[in-house]
């Protein structure tokens, strides 16, 4: 549109077609708002006038797809899930992002879809606090009981019960575990208080340490992970502060105790192994559909391609995670790859605009780009997009007269700001690199100081158990104990393996490090590349 016709606000916007555009008021200042209701707070969408008014509604409307897309992949985790709390946190990120984003369309169905997910979270997890209710109200019974065994035995058992229960608010759900850790302690309290005042401190410290035993075979074979491993170590810091008890009881508690907790780390390094082995097999298949989507990007086969473009999206979301680091830049040339097909068929499909028009378009949007990255400080990354965006000015042809050299003083004036920004950076970033050198070196000797010190205590540790299977006192648990010392020294023997090539690779990569750091030191300012 030409900003020497009159626009007509009331008319644009009576002529704009999209799907909740009820949701939606355009005023007379050209204040777009979307409305609320009892799921959606009311806020300011955008404001248009003459000039941007049809780009700021495309944009608006690629922003619900790309809302709609969010939805679609968090519906999707939210139905395959058998335990609905795991997608908890993406549900609530999701209500956040409803609740802020810039978009036309019908967002009002999709804040009601978040609303049904939380109101069934809410009650699985009333579900579960009612069940946990029953479980200390039922702790609460056994809290007088004299049958100790028994008793023991069903404080476990209710131990197990809580923790198959199922996710319930925290807070409440502390409450109710203090409400059987009190009853445990009442009954765990009056059974020390049976035995006779000779045995006393004896049998305390027995049932203190079974306790501990009892609570770490409970755990040895959970899955939560990082919560489990704060137990172990709190129990095991527990351990130390008991006194000692029966000689031949407290050895085979102790030995029960490491027990359970080597089952644990066993499981944990397993499953974190698996974690990996699978993500990096995820890793290759989307891969692979990066491929598939690139190879596709620039058909004209519109109809066919939408549908194979489709297709590789359905496979994507279907396709686990992938390690962290390599996640994003997959993404990115995925869906660069998709947007690339997908705008150059609704390109194929638009009337053809001016020429001069169409220039303007995207001067204004390299323009735009240029006032967001004047204050960058990604300096690099930065240089290059400044000095490809004016070999792309420069590819454009000349803009309607109307608009003048201003648009040229401008995007001049952003690029010549961002250069001296970072003129005045590269002095700070040299000296910055010889400080982090220093603390390099450092870290590093703290790493083979640390690594030092864990082999000297596994070798002290495999001296110890070689030492115990000499001094074995012949029993009927003489042979077990040997067994148990003897996988003892094997695994001691593996980790000091592993430990002294962890110390060997250490010192290999300080060596390259420092090998690194002169090269670089050598070719000094000679790297500096991609200036104005």
């Amino acid at each position: 549109m030409s900003q020497e016709q009159t626009f007509d606000l009331t008319g644009w916007w009576n002529e704009q077609s999209f799907a909740g555009k009820e949701l939606y008021k355009l005023d007379e200042t050209g204040t777009i708002t979307l409305l609320a209701n009892n799921k959606i707070k009311e806020r300011v969408i955008a404001t248009v006038a003459a000039e941007n008014a049809d780009m700021v509604v495309k944009n608006l409307m690629e922003k619900y797809d790309e809302a709609e897309a969010r939805v679609k992949e968090v519906e999707i985790e939210w139905i395959a899930a058998e335990d609905k709390h795991s997608v908890a946190e993406k549900v609530s990120q999701l209500k956040e992002y409803l609740n802020t984003v810039s978009a036309l369309g019908d967002l009002e169905k999709f804040a009601l879809l978040v609303h049904d997910w939380e109101h069934t979270l809410y009650v699985l997890s009333e579900e579960n606090y009612a069940a946990r209710v029953k479980l200390a109200e039922m702790a609460e019974t056994l809290a007088d009981s004299t049958n100790w065994k028994e008793t023991a035995q069903a404080f476990k058992d209710l131990t197990d019960k809580w923790r198959q229960a199922g996710h319930a608010d925290r807070n409440k759900s502390d409450k109710l575990w203090n409400r059987i850790e009190t009853a445990r302690t009442t009954f765990n309290n009056n059974k020390r208080k049976h035995h006779d005042e000779e045995e006393k401190d004896l049998l305390v410290n027995l049932d203190l340490k079974i306790d501990l035993v009892e609570q770490a075979e409970a755990i040895a074979n959970a899955t939560d992970w990082k919560k489990t491993t704060d137990t172990f170590h709190r129990l095991t810091e527990e351990w130390k502060t008991i006194g000692h008890t029966h000689n031949k009881k407290n050895e085979e508690l102790w030995q029960r105790f490491l027990a359970a907790k080597s089952t644990f780390f066993d499981k944990k390094r397993e499953h974190h192994g698996q974690v990996k082995e699978e993500q990096e097999g995820n890793y290759i298949k989307k891969a692979e559909l990066v491929e598939k989507a690139e190879a596709l990007k620039d058909s004209t086969e519109w109809n066919a391609t939408a549908q194979a473009m489709t297709a590789l999206m359905e496979e994507w979301k279907k396709t686990g995670r992938v390690p962290k680091e390599k996640g994003d830049d997959l993404w990115i040339k995925f869906t660069e790859a998709q947007e690339h097909f997908f705008q150059a068929r609704k390109a194929h499909g638009d009337e053809k605009r001016s020429v001069l028009e169409n220039n303007y378009n995207l001067k204004a949007a390299i323009l735009e780009r240029a006032e967001q990255l004047k204050h960058s400080n990604r300096f690099s990354e930065t240089t290059t997009e400044m000095l490809q965006m004016l070999e792309d000015w420069k590819k454009i042809g000349p803009i309607p007269r109307a608009y003048g050299d201003k648009m040229w003083e401008d995007f001049n004036a952003a690029r010549k700001y961002f250069f001296a920004q970072k003129d005045a950076n590269r002095e700070h970033r040299r000296q910055h690199v010889e400080t982090q050198k220093v603390v390099r070196a450092e870290n590093a000797k703290a790493m083979i100081g640390k690594l030092e010190d864990d082999l000297k205590e596994e070798e002290e540790k495999l001296v110890d158990f070689r030492s115990a299977i000499e001094n074995i006192t012949p029993g009927k648990k003489a042979a077990e104990l040997k067994a148990h010392l003897e996988k003892l020294i094997i695994e001691g023997e593996q980790k000091i393996k592993r430990l002294k090539e962890k110390f060997e690779t250490a010192k290999t990569d300080i060596s390259n490090q420092q090998e690194k750091e002169k090269r670089e030191a050598a070719a000094g300012s000679v790297a500096e590349t991609g200036t104005e």
